[in-house]
């Protein structure tokens, strides 16, 4: 028996009774170190974001000049999934989300200490190289160790992480540069993530089944040609980007249509919208759970129905239906991110952390071009085209489903036979 085992490992077929399960104890740990991984990444991603007036006030700069202390580091995080694309797969799992999480809180903390905006750029732009180590790897690891029958569940988790650390980071640094500024908040998210990342470093398990490859940067670059040309795998990468943008966008300009008639809403209530990232944490979850025994595919082509639903909510200017069609949008974007990403991560059968990495990469991508692009729409425009632009955005992302997916789920044929024969009779 321990030979057919090492030989279908060393075949590269992993059997699924030798993955984790959902009540091992290794299961657990992976389970909570996950989450812990993605709490202190986004925590550390977005912690200048509510915090632009004062890096305004402090360095006598623009507002346009201080959202570089944002973007620089999703920057970082593109930059450095394409760094990681390359070298990811010859290191050991473990090892580099340990270290990135540590230096990153480093890096965090050292932010603090800056005297000039431009080094604080640069910082920042390092710790987003820094911080992708840890989204090149993640979903591979996953994929690797746990078992396919609770693999949406772990994944999930690892996004609801992501959810949480972000919307956890701005709260925290409201709260502590109001309190003593945004040097202090810097330094409290920077400690805070240094704590996570050794109780990380110890608590998480190392890999069991990832075999190290060393390839030359001209295979590497075969291998990543091979999953854009690969229908299913460009497909997945182009949704994330379409949905990412539209997620960043709609949630970068609510608040100027919310401050004008027919709203006229405080900016204190407008706030409050940030809190519908909770709901995404259901999203997340939910769909994780539903994966794994519902089709995937069919789950994904739901949700990115449900976001058009919910985009379409938004051009009814009553609060109450801005206010669903938000709840629906924020529900199906994490719901549709977990999916892809899963695809992403059970199909690529080698090389994962690359398939992996070009996913980030073209999410990434997504959130920094879209999100200013529909801004400059929507000031040119209006709220209608510019909401046009991002109905149509999902319709591609739909049509793009249907095309890398055709084979129906189980599910879908069901549904149809039942709707063909009601109609026929």
């Amino acid at each position: 028996m321990e030979k057919v085992i090492i030989d279908t490992i060393a075949g590269g077929i992993l059997p699924e009774e030798i993955k984790v399960g959902k009540d091992s104890k290794r299961f657990k740990q992976i389970r909570t170190c996950i989450l812990i991984s993605g709490l202190s990444v986004f925590a550390q991603l977005y912690l200048f974001q509510p915090m632009l007036s004062l890096l305004c006030r402090d360095f006598e700069i623009t507002p346009a000049m201080s959202s570089l202390a944002v973007s620089s580091t999703t920057i970082g995080m593109a930059v450095g999934l394409f760094i990681f694309a390359f070298k990811a797969d010859a290191i050991s799992r473990q090892k580099l989300m340990s270290i990135t999480l540590f230096i990153s809180s480093l890096l965090t903390i050292l932010s603090a200490f800056v005297g000039h905006f431009y080094v604080l750029v640069l910082i920042n732009f390092l710790k987003g190289v820094v911080l992708s180590g840890v989204s090149a790897v993640a979903l591979a690891y996953l994929s690797e160790e746990v078992s396919v029958a609770v693999i949406g569940l772990a994944i999930s988790l690892y996004l609801s992480g992501n959810t949480i650390g972000g919307m956890s980071g701005r709260v925290v640094a409201i709260l502590v540069s109001g309190w003593q500024g945004w040097r202090a908040a810097a330094v409290v998210i920077g400690i805070i993530s240094l704590l996570l990342s050794l109780i990380f470093m110890k608590k998480f398990p190392e890999s069991k089944h990832f075999q190290p490859k060393s390839m030359s940067v001209t295979s590497k670059f075969r291998q990543m040609v091979f999953f854009i040309k690969t229908p299913l795998f460009l497909g997945m990468y182009v949704i994330a980007a379409l949905i990412m943008g539209i997620f960043v966008s709609v949630y970068n300009y609510l608040n100027f249509i919310l401050e004008e008639p027919p709203f006229s809403l405080p900016h204190y209530v407008i706030a409050m919208i940030f809190l519908m990232y909770t709901i995404g944490v259901a999203g997340s979850v939910l769909s994780g759970k539903w994966s794994d025994k519902i089709s995937p595919d069919f789950l994904l082509k739901g949700l990115l129905f449900l976001m058009l639903v919910g985009l379409l909510m938004l051009q009814v200017m009553h609060l109450w239906a801005v206010v669903l069609g938000l709840g629906l949008v924020t529900f199906a974007f994490f719901g549709a991110h977990t999916m892809a990403s899963r695809i992403v991560s059970q199909q690529a059968k080698e090389e994962k952390s690359s398939a992996t990495c070009l996913y980030w990469l073209f999410y990434y991508l997504g959130s920094s071009f879209t999100g200013s692009l529909t801004g400059v729409v929507l000031f040119k425009y209006g709220w209608a085209v510019f909401m046009g632009v991002t109905i149509a955005m999902v319709i591609v992302a739909l049509l793009v489903s249907l095309a890398v997916t055709p084979k129906l789920s189980v599910a879908y044929r069901f549904v149809h036979r039942r709707i063909y024969a009601f109609i026929r009779n």
